[in-house]
């Protein structure tokens, strides 16, 4: 049996699977296309998308703006399929580059790391502009029904609109996590609890729009099985990141990618980043020497509004952008808590081969299950 569709309004992804946003530049376009080329959503990430730019450290804004709209341009040359783009609300550009997301036609625009109340004003405003009737799909990810709910009442009061669907991201989750510290290892804050109440939350403002409002799971999500599993608990498809970094067609350095292979389960860590969120690691000598007190912190990018020069023991954008590069002497590799897992780099059709299969044979067992 196939994996079902995922459709968001009048798009439909041939497999329910949305390859997470991951910056500094592990999602552009070559990962992007090849996920879309397979029936997925393909994310490029927006966050110091303009880090190969000549001018990005004195002019940041027009570099990633410029270098946004490249992305997306070449990854509609690789692919038909559906197209993302992941732009963190706490980034100073957000507004801009939102914009031109909208201008190069992005099937879809998910923003985290904060709550895009203003998300729709740029659409709005992007449409009125250009005289364009821009079709973007805006996609919020969220940790809780709370902040879906929040969002769906500003929406509809300011702008007459509600989500076209949401991510909810468990604390599994790589990268920044939408948690305090001590929420994390709440079990109230886990898919199983949060996916279910959030579909139910949403309800009403399906039935006040007339249409589904998509439920996609995300956040520690690894195989097949756990498809299927947030499939029951109501989503409507999940995001998966960690999985797609290990692929040939991920945009990192080979260097980041053997980190993920080379991951232990006691290497997962949690870490305080300088937006002030807590986030998921792999610990390596970077992050010892941080813990240690060593602080190697120069701003050039001021990329983003919650960071605070005078206190941040680092550059993060700096240090994502050295890992991604292979340099992980003076950065490191965010990551899922399920990473130590992965074995082996493979290509995205055999990842989407491999989820297809694990799938199959969880719904086979759970079919024999009922029939016993």
């Amino acid at each position: 049996m196939s994996l079902p569709s995922l459709k968001l309004g009048e798009l439909t992804a041939a497999a329910p699977i949305v390859q997470g946003g991951m910056g500094v530049g592990i999602s552009l376009h070559r990962l992007a296309s090849a996920v879309a080329n397979q029936g997925g959503i393909g994310v490029i990430a927006g966050a110091m998308i303009g880090m190969r730019e000549p001018d990005v450290a004195h002019n940041p804004t027009e570099a990633n703006m410029r270098a946004l709209r490249s992305e997306i341009r070449k990854a509609k040359e690789l692919t038909d399929g559906i197209l993302g783009v992941n732009i963190m609300v706490v980034l100073t550009d957000f507004a801009n580059l939102v914009r031109t997301a909208v201008e190069e036609r992005a099937n879809i625009i998910f923003a985290g790391a904060g709550l895009p109340m203003d998300l729709p004003k740029h659409l709005l405003e992007t449409r009125e502009k250009n005289k364009t009737d821009y079709t973007t799909k805006l996609v919020p990810i969220v940790s809780s029904a709370r902040a879906a709910t929040l969002i769906c009442k500003k929406w509809l009061s300011r702008f007459g609109m509600v989500p076209d669907a949401f991510v909810v991201e468990g604390p599994k989750a790589g990268g920044h996590l939408g948690f305090k510290p001590e929420d994390i290892t709440n079990p109230g804050h886990d898919l199983e609890t949060v996916v279910p109440e959030t579909v139910n939350a949403v309800k009403t403002y399906e039935d006040l729009q007339g249409r589904a409002i998509p439920i996609i799971a995300a956040g520690g999500i690894y195989s097949g099985e756990d498809i299927k599993r947030c499939l029951d608990l109501g989503a409507a498809g999940v995001q998966m990141g960690t999985r797609f970094v290990a692929t040939h067609e991920c945009d990192a350095d080979i260097r980041f990618k053997e980190s993920y292979i080379n991951a232990k389960p006691e290497d997962i860590t949690i870490i305080k980043s300088p937006v002030g969120l807590p986030g998921r690691a792999i610990r390596n000598r970077f992050l010892d020497a941080l813990e240690e007190g060593k602080r190697n912190f120069r701003c050039i990018f001021r990329c983003i509004t919650t960071c605070d020069p005078q206190k941040s023991p680092y550059c993060i954008a700096s240090a994502l952008l050295n890992a991604m590069k292979g340099n992980l002497e003076r950065g490191f590799a965010f990551s899922g808590a399920n990473a130590f897992k992965i074995d082996c780099i493979m290509s995205v059709r055999e990842l989407f081969e491999s989820l297809q299969a694990e799938f199959d044979t969880a719904l086979a067992s759970t079919k024999a299950a009922f029939a016993r």
